[in-house]
Protein backbone atom coordinates (compact mmCIF):
# COMPACT_ATOMS: atom_id res chain seq x y z
CA UNK A 1 0.00 0.00 0.00
CA UNK A 2 2.63 2.21 1.07
CA UNK A 3 4.39 1.88 -2.28
CA UNK A 4 1.02 2.48 -4.47
CA UNK A 5 0.95 5.61 -2.43
CA UNK A 6 4.59 6.78 -3.29
CA UNK A 7 4.45 5.85 -6.91
CA UNK A 8 0.57 7.93 -7.13
CA UNK A 9 2.60 11.11 -5.44
CA UNK A 10 5.42 10.85 -7.81
CA UNK A 11 2.70 10.61 -10.73
CA UNK A 12 1.25 13.24 -9.43
CA UNK A 13 4.35 15.76 -8.92
CA UNK A 14 5.16 14.65 -12.55
CA UNK A 15 1.62 15.52 -14.18
CA UNK A 16 1.80 18.79 -12.57
CA UNK A 17 5.19 19.85 -13.32
CA UNK A 18 4.44 18.81 -17.25
CA UNK A 19 1.06 21.06 -17.11
CA UNK A 20 2.90 24.27 -15.41
CA UNK A 21 2.90 27.14 -17.59
CA UNK A 22 5.45 27.56 -20.33
CA UNK A 23 7.83 30.18 -19.75
CA UNK A 24 9.52 30.32 -22.94
CA UNK A 25 10.05 33.62 -24.90
CA UNK A 26 8.58 33.70 -27.81
CA UNK A 27 8.28 36.70 -30.81
CA UNK A 28 4.36 38.38 -30.36
CA UNK A 29 3.55 40.18 -34.27
CA UNK A 30 1.40 42.73 -33.93
CA UNK A 31 -0.61 44.76 -36.45
CA UNK A 32 0.09 48.98 -36.98
CA UNK A 33 -2.54 49.61 -34.94
CA UNK A 34 -1.40 47.52 -31.70
CA UNK A 35 2.41 48.69 -32.15
CA UNK A 36 0.93 52.04 -32.47
CA UNK A 37 -0.32 51.47 -28.94
CA UNK A 38 2.03 50.01 -27.43
CA UNK A 39 4.57 52.04 -28.30
CA UNK A 40 3.44 54.77 -25.72
CA UNK A 41 4.51 52.65 -22.92
CA UNK A 42 7.56 53.79 -21.51
CA UNK A 43 10.91 52.34 -21.48
CA UNK A 44 10.40 50.57 -25.31
CA UNK A 45 13.06 50.32 -27.74
CA UNK A 46 12.28 50.91 -31.29
CA UNK A 47 14.22 49.32 -33.76
CA UNK A 48 14.15 49.79 -37.89
CA UNK A 49 16.49 46.62 -39.08
CA UNK A 50 16.05 48.26 -43.03
CA UNK A 51 19.31 49.62 -44.90
CA UNK A 52 20.26 53.62 -43.91
CA UNK A 53 18.57 54.67 -47.42
CA UNK A 54 15.30 53.16 -46.52
CA UNK A 55 15.66 54.47 -43.05
CA UNK A 56 16.21 57.50 -44.62
CA UNK A 57 13.11 57.81 -46.69
CA UNK A 58 10.81 57.50 -43.93
CA UNK A 59 10.62 55.64 -40.52
CA UNK A 60 8.42 55.47 -37.14
CA UNK A 61 9.48 58.13 -34.38
CA UNK A 62 12.05 57.28 -32.16
CA UNK A 63 12.96 54.25 -34.40
CA UNK A 64 16.63 53.09 -34.11
CA UNK A 65 18.08 52.41 -37.31
CA UNK A 66 20.01 49.13 -36.86
CA UNK A 67 20.66 47.29 -40.70
CA UNK A 68 20.36 44.01 -40.36
CA UNK A 69 22.17 43.42 -43.81
CA UNK A 70 25.00 45.24 -41.90
CA UNK A 71 28.37 43.89 -40.56
CA UNK A 72 28.11 44.73 -37.38
CA UNK A 73 24.29 43.87 -36.96
CA UNK A 74 25.11 41.13 -34.08
CA UNK A 75 27.13 43.33 -32.15
CA UNK A 76 24.29 46.19 -32.96
CA UNK A 77 21.97 44.28 -31.00
CA UNK A 78 24.14 43.50 -28.02
CA UNK A 79 24.09 47.11 -27.09
CA UNK A 80 19.89 47.13 -26.68
CA UNK A 81 18.84 46.07 -23.01
CA UNK A 82 17.81 42.67 -23.23
CA UNK A 83 15.16 42.82 -20.24
CA UNK A 84 12.92 46.08 -22.10
CA UNK A 85 10.57 45.70 -24.92
CA UNK A 86 11.72 45.79 -28.15
CA UNK A 87 10.06 46.48 -31.03
CA UNK A 88 10.68 45.54 -34.47
CA UNK A 89 10.20 46.41 -38.12
CA UNK A 90 11.03 46.55 -41.66
CA UNK A 91 10.21 47.07 -44.90
CA UNK A 92 7.60 43.97 -44.98
CA UNK A 93 8.20 41.86 -42.83
CA UNK A 94 10.99 39.37 -43.59
CA UNK A 95 13.95 40.78 -42.54
CA UNK A 96 12.43 41.89 -38.81
CA UNK A 97 11.31 38.05 -38.15
CA UNK A 98 14.93 37.03 -38.91
CA UNK A 99 16.03 39.54 -36.34
CA UNK A 100 13.46 38.21 -33.89
CA UNK A 101 14.88 35.17 -34.50
CA UNK A 102 18.57 36.67 -33.19
CA UNK A 103 17.32 38.60 -30.62
CA UNK A 104 15.31 35.15 -28.74
CA UNK A 105 19.17 33.35 -29.42
CA UNK A 106 20.58 36.51 -27.79
CA UNK A 107 18.31 36.41 -24.49
CA UNK A 108 15.81 39.21 -25.08
CA UNK A 109 13.23 38.63 -23.14
CA UNK A 110 9.96 40.84 -25.09
CA UNK A 111 9.97 40.82 -28.84
CA UNK A 112 7.78 42.58 -30.80
CA UNK A 113 7.25 42.31 -34.52
CA UNK A 114 5.26 44.43 -36.79
CA UNK A 115 2.95 42.31 -39.43
CA UNK A 116 3.28 43.76 -42.61
CA UNK A 117 6.05 45.95 -41.58
CA UNK A 118 6.69 49.79 -42.69
CA UNK A 119 4.38 49.48 -45.62
CA UNK A 120 2.05 48.26 -43.87
CA UNK A 121 2.50 51.60 -41.02
CA UNK A 122 2.80 53.49 -43.56
CA UNK A 123 -0.72 51.90 -45.73
CA UNK A 124 -2.31 52.40 -42.66
CA UNK A 125 -2.25 56.57 -42.90
CA UNK A 126 0.51 55.92 -39.08
CA UNK A 127 2.17 58.61 -38.57
CA UNK A 128 6.32 59.20 -40.33
CA UNK A 129 9.48 60.50 -40.55
CA UNK A 130 11.96 61.55 -43.03
CA UNK A 131 15.63 62.63 -43.15
CA UNK A 132 15.64 65.26 -45.29
CA UNK A 133 18.45 65.80 -47.95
Amino acid sequence: MRKLLIFFSILIILFNSSCAEDTQVKVNVVSPEEMESLLKAENVQLVDVRTPGEYAQGYIAYAQNIDFMSPTFNEDIKKLDKNKPVFLYCQKGGRSAKCAKKMLDAGFKKIYDLNGGFSKWKHKGLKVKTILK
